[in-house]
């Protein structure tokens, strides 16, 4: 079925826009009519095939669709599904609860798909930009037991705790990242601009300079010149970094160095360990089987040494062997988490442990975070004070050899 955007008047003059499936584009006007709203534009949205779904969902997460609105919608479809709504009208309520014209756009689509007699399921796979893996699976475990409400409310409440998590973390990075790109800018401006003025007296004296002023001098002249120089050169090594690590090659080189840096081999382990059982967790809630969770989680650890070692710990279970076996011989994941897998496949409860080492795992990754984010303030403060330190050393010291010459 066809899906419309349109732009209406209501009865007391309001501009209003939607979205709405209907057959035709007259029975797209009748809808609109039929809702008391008086209609000024009808536009059909075009069709998604299989060639043109990537440019399209570029463009649809262009115009911002973003993953708060997702979990929104998944927590009110929770809602419409649990008060007994037939999943269609859920659907549709849904669209009109929606602001975002985007959104509202999917939203029909995926009804119009559900309409025909498609599963869920598959309607949200039709998206898979904006519906991952997890999600899909998640869904089709809750429409497979009939608790489609619970999974999708579990849903929300997984994608709103992540959403939190990266919101703090990246609250207490703000700061330290704006200190640094404003001390760099001062000393910038202070080597290229100012120091030039002030060394420039020393050029008509035969007085031989110190060696700090000296070196100041070139390092300002270097960089009054070559400025642009530097910057290229910095912009290239970050792309090519940047592109080294999409490689086969570079990316397992850069995840195994992560995991065996000291400081930072701690950080990725929890950090992993964390979405690890937080995402394990929820899926067998939902009744995903071991195995087939197994094979989601390992795509959500961002780290292909991990992953490959998550897919080993799949191939093992379909052999018989326990989860917490495999992984008590391994060197990567907490022993703390290898022994509450070991607790809840004795109790039967795998599910709960793992959320609850995911809270505990969250917790330490938060802290250990600002814990380094307040590491970093004191030692750019110290930076910078030894750098202006180095400036206004190398400015005073042939002055005051100049005074002693005077003397």
């Amino acid at each position: 079925m066809p899906v419309f955007e349109y732009t209406a008047l209501t009865p007391a003059g309001r501009k209003l826009k939607g979205v709405v499936d209907a057959d035709s584009l007259s029975a797209a006007r009748q809808k609109i009519r039929g809702a008391g709203n008086y209609p000024v534009t009808i536009r059909e949205t075009a069709i998604i095939n299989a060639a043109d779904r990537d440019s399209l969902f570029t463009r649809q997460i262009g115009q911002g669709i973003k993953q708060q609105e997702i979990h929104l919608a998944t927590r009110q479809l929770a809602t419409l599904i649990g008060a007994g709504i037939p999943l269609v009208p859920a659907l549709g309520g849904l669209i009109e609860q929606t602001t975002n014209r985007s959104l509202k756009t999917v939203l029909a689509q995926i009804k119009d798909a559900v309409n025909e007699g498609n599963a869920l399921t598959a309607a949200l796979a039709a998206h898979p930009r904006l519906f991952s893996k997890i999600y899909v699976n998640m869904v089709r475990a809750g429409e497979a037991s009939g608790s489609l409400d619970v999974v999708l409310d579990r849903l929300a409440e997984f994608g709103e705790n992540q959403h939190a998590i990266r919101s703090r973390i990246k609250a207490a990075l703000l700061y330290p990242l704006f200190m640094a790109i404003v001390g760099v800018l001062v000393l910038f401006l202070l080597i290229t601009f100012i120091v030039p003025s002030i060394t420039s007296v020393f050029e008509g004296t035969q007085q031989a300079l110190p060696l700090p002023t000296i070196l100041l001098i070139g390092m300002s002249t270097l960089f009054k010149q070559f400025w642009w120089a530097a910057l290229l050169a910095v912009g290239t090594m970050m792309v090519v970094s940047r592109w080294y690590i999409t490689t086969p090659s570079g990316r397992r080189r850069w995840d195994t160095l992560k995991l065996t840096l000291p400081g930072v081999r701690d950080l990725t382990i929890k950090t992993a360990s964390a979405r690890f059982s937080r995402t394990l967790a929820s899926l067998l809630a939902a009744g995903v089987p071991l195995v087939s969770s197994l094979t989601i989680v390992r795509n959500i650890v961002d780290n292909v040494v991990l992953a490959e070692h998550i897919r080993e710990a799949g191939d093992e279970l379909e052999k018989g062997a326990s989860l917490s076996q495999f992984f008590r011989g391994g060197r990567w994941f907490p022993p703390m988490l290898v022994q509450m897998m070991a607790v809840g496949e004795q109790s039967g409860a795998l599910d709960t442990m793992l959320a609850k080492a995911a809270d505990s795992y969250e917790k330490e990754v938060e802290i250990k975070i600002l814990a380094l984010t307040a590491m970093i303030e004191p030692v750019m403060i110290l930076t910078m004070g030894v750098a202006v330190s180095f400036i206004v050393v190398s400015i005073l010291l042939p002055i005051f050899e100049m005074n002693q010459l005077i003397r």
